[in-house]
C-alpha cells in the first residue's frame, strides 16, 4: 500500500502563498473607493436593525488594522466564532472594540465546545453537552471583551432535529435570558432549505446565516425557503458569497467577487453579507459595490465557467449525496470544506481543523483504484482527497492561527 506520506510532491504551503494579489481587486484602492462612498442599509428582520447590506466576516483575517478600518467605512456587523483561530479571532476583536461606543457595532458568534456532531447527516450526536456548549459561550464573551454579544448562532445547524435539539435550545434560551445576547439565530450551510424552516417555525429564533451564492445547485428552494421565513420576521444573512473565491485551485482563475456578492444582493429578503475579508483592496471593493447594484453584462459572463474544465470550481454544494456512496463511508462534505478553505481562502488553519473534523483515516483513497463517488459537481473526489489529506503534514507552528 501506498504510503500517504510519499504522495507528497508539492507544498500546501506554496499553494497557500500563491495568488495573494487577486485580479479581481487590483482595480480598487483607498483613494477610489472614498470618492464613491455610498452606503446601502436593509432591516434584519424582526429586529429593526437597520445595517448596510455589506457586513464583514473576520474568519479570514487576524489584522486589527483591517477590522479597524472596515469600522470607520461604515461597517457595523461583525461575524465571528470561537471557531475561527482556536478563539483568536474573537480576542482580536476584542481588542479592536474595547473602547468604542457599545452601541455603535454588532458583533454576532458561536460556541462550539461541548458539540458533538455528526457532520455527514447533519445533525448533534447525544454526547453533546449543554452545559459545557454554556461555559464556551460564556469564553466567547470573555474573548470579546463584552458583557453581552448582540448575536449568538447555533452553528452547523443543519437538518431540522439539529435546528431543534432540545438542549442546545434551553442552552440558548438561558444564555438569552441572562441577558448574554440578544438575539439568537442559526448558521447553517447544508441542507440549508429544510434548516431555515425549521428556524422560522421553532419561535426562539430571530435570524438565520446560510450559505448562499451564485453556484448553488438548489438555489430555488433555499429562495423559496428563505422568503418563508422573512415573511415570519427573521433577518437573513448570507454567507459563502464568494463560492469559492477561486475557479482553479492554483488561484489564477478568481471569481469576479464583486459580481457574485452584487448577485446575492438582488434579492431582497438577503438583508445582510457576511464575505470574508483578508485585504484592505477586499473591504473596499465590498463597500465600493454598494455605489451600483446592478450586474453588467460583463460582469454576468463572469459568473458562468471560464472553461468546461473548470466548471466544477472548487466549491463544494455540501448536498451530502457523496457519502452513502463511499465504501469508507467518508465525510466527504466536511473534506470538501477543508478543500475549499486551503485552495479558496488561503486559510490552512481554517482548513486543517475543518480536514481533522471529518476524522480521515491514514491511508483513506489509497486502496481504491476506482473512486466510485459520482459527485454532482463532478469533482474528482479521489485527487482531491489525496491533496488535501496533506494539510495533516504541515506542522502546527507553520500554520498561523
Amino acid at each position: 500500500m501506498q504510503n500517504r506520506r510519499k504522495f507528497l510532491k508539492t507544498s500546501l504551503l506554496t499553494a497557500a502563498g500563491a495568488g495573494l494579489a487577486s485580479k479581481s481587486f487590483s482595480n480598487y484602492s483607498v483613494s477610489s473607493f472614498k470618492e464613491e462612498k455610498k452606503i446601502i442599509y436593509r432591516t434584519l428582520g424582526k429586529t429593526g436593525i437597520k445595517i448596510p447590506i455589506v457586513s464583514m466576516g473576520t474568519g479570514n483575517t487576524n489584522n486589527p488594522g483591517l477590522i479597524n478600518e472596515a469600522y470607520k467605512q461604515g461597517i457595523k456587523f461583525f461575524a465571528t466564532s470561537e471557531y475561527y483561530q482556536n478563539g483568536n479571532n474573537e480576542k482580536m476583536l476584542g481588542e479592536v472594540f474595547k473602547d468604542k461606543p457599545r452601541d455603535s457595532f454588532y458583533i454576532q458568534s458561536a460556541a462550539i465546545g461541548g458539540v458533538e456532531i455528526d457532520y455527514k447527516n447533519g445533525l448533534f450526536k447525544p454526547e453533546t453537552n449543554a452545559d459545557t456548549y454554556l461555559e464556551h459561550a460564556n469564553g466567547c464573551l470573555k474573548r470579546l471583551q463584552v458583557d453581552y454579544v448582540d448575536f449568538f448562532s447555533l452553528g452547523f445547524a443543519a437538518k431540522k432535529e439539529s435546528v431543534l435539539y432540545e438542549p442546545l435550545l434551553k442552552a440558548l434560551e438561558k444564555f438569552k435570558k441572562q441577558g448574554k445576547t440578544k438575539y439568537l439565530g442559526i448558521g447553517t450551510h447544508s441542507f440549508e432549505p429544510e434548516a431555515i424552516r425549521a428556524a422560522a417555525d421553532a419561535g426562539i429564533y430571530d435570524v438565520i446565516m446560510t450559505a448562499y451564492n451564485f453556484r448553488k445547485n438548489n438555489i430555488e428552494e433555499i429562495d423559496e425557503a428563505i422568503t418563508y421565513a422573512a415573511e415570519k420576521g427573521l433577518g437573513i444573512i448570507a454567507m459563502k458569497t464568494m463560492a469559492g473565491a477561486y475557479w482553479d485551485k492554483e488561484r489564477t482563475m478568481p471569481i469576479n467577487t464583486k459580481a457574485s456578492l452584487k448577485w446575492v444582493l438582488k434579492n431582497e429578503n438577503i438583508h445582510t453579507t457576511v464575505p470574508d475579508c483578508s485585504s484592505f483592496d477586499h473591504l473596499y471593493q465590498n463597500l465600493g459595490l454598494m455605489t451600483d447594484l446592478e450586474l453588467s453584462e460583463e460582469e454576468k459572463r463572469d459568473l458562468k465557467s471560464p472553461s468546461e474544465e473548470l466548471s466544477t470550481g472548487i466549491y463544494c454544494q455540501q448536498c451530502g449525496k457523496c457519502v452513502p456512496q463511499c465504501p469508507e463511508g467518508l465525510d466527504i462534505p466536511t473534506i470538501m470544506r477543508s478543500y475549499m478553505y486551503a485552495y479558496g481562502h488561503k486559510n490552512l488553519s481554517h482548513a486543517q481543523h475543518t480536514f481533522d473534523v471529518a476524522r480521515v483515516p491514514d491511508e483513506s483513497c489509497f486502496g481504491c483504484s476506482t473512486c466510485v463517488v459520482d459527485c454532482t459537481m463532478g469533482f474528482d473526489i479521489k485527487t482531491k482527497i489525496l491533496d488535501i489529506a496533506r494539510i495533516q503534514d504541515i506542522p502546527q507552528e507553520f500554520i498561523s492561527t
